[in-house]
């Protein structure tokens, strides 16, 4: 470890009650409970995506709209330490907007963000979802994720689950006592979007410590045809990998009162 990398890292195990620290004018600065799953001088896909959701949804809000669908592109290694965010509006409208928002640390690119908002207005008439139920946080039993993937920010949530579980399908409940911000403003929204990244690792075919795959995603792809709530998020999983290097976690979105989405992950599955 670089001596440079090793002073990064001191300044990033501060861990304090949240998991960014705002520093103005977009700039933020991730904690020790940001920390990914893969390499320890990373920020985890998780917390990233929902410091974007929260930049997305506080760029030039609307009362009469909300983020139907957020879409995150990794462009590679998401630096753990300090980053910016710039935000800016692609296509404005009346009934629809788009948003970007690009995270850059150590002067690159890490991570492309774009949301659409949709206006609202009452479709109760007409209203009803596919999406099966799961059971609920009070039916799962807390798992030790930390014993299967390390980082902090594993250490920083819970999770729940249930027996029905088999590599590549299963359920999972999620929640943390960290703030996602230090200002504590964030919307249910952006702290749950906080915690979808981790469906990829709930059902894996391939546990982490077994043999030498691994599979990170490239993106996330989250639509959501209901506004979420509350502090759990759960996750209904289903993993695939093809023979050919790729694979793909596929998750319908819970909040307790009920399925709210759908995430999309595109996996490159590989040995070391």
């Amino acid at each position: 470890m670089t001596h440079q990398l090793a002073e990064e890292l001191d300044k990033i195990l501060a861990k304090g009650d949240f998991y960014f620290e705002s520093l103005g004018e977009g700039r933020y600065r991730s904690s020790w409970h940001a920390q990914g799953a893969w390499n320890e001088h990373e920020q985890h896909m998780g917390p990233a995506s929902g410091i974007l959701a929260y930049a997305l949804e506080n760029f030039e809000p609307r009362d009469d709209m909300r983020i139907a669908r957020l879409s995150f592109e990794i462009h590679g290694l998401i630096h753990a330490g300090e980053f910016e965010i710039t935000t800016r509006m692609i296509r404005p409208g009346r009934t629809i907007e788009l948003v970007e928002a690009e995270m850059t640390a150590r002067g690159r690119t890490s991570i492309v963000a774009r949301a659409w908002r949709v206006i609202t207005g009452d479709s109760s008439a007409v209203a009803g979802i596919e999406d099966a139920k799961i059971p609920g946080p009070e039916e799962c039993e807390v798992q030790k994720i930390s014993e299967r993937w390390p980082g902090g920010y594993i250490r920083s949530i819970e999770l729940r689950s249930n027996d029905d579980w088999r590599p590549g399908r299963g359920i999972a409940w999620l929640r943390t006592d960290y703030a996602l911000v230090d200002a504590l403003d964030a919307s249910d929204m952006a702290r749950l979007v906080g915690m979808i990244d981790t469906a990829n690792g709930v059902a894996p075919r391939v546990e982490p410590n077994e043999g030498t795959w691994i599979y990170p995603n490239l993106d996330l792809q989250i639509h959501m045809y209901r506004q979420p709530a509350g502090s759990w998020l759960g996750l209904d999983v289903q993993q695939s990998y093809g023979a050919d290097g790729i694979g793909l976690t596929s998750t319908v979105l819970h909040d307790e009162s009920g399925p709210f989405g759908r995430a999309e992950q595109i996996l490159t599955v590989r040995s070391r």
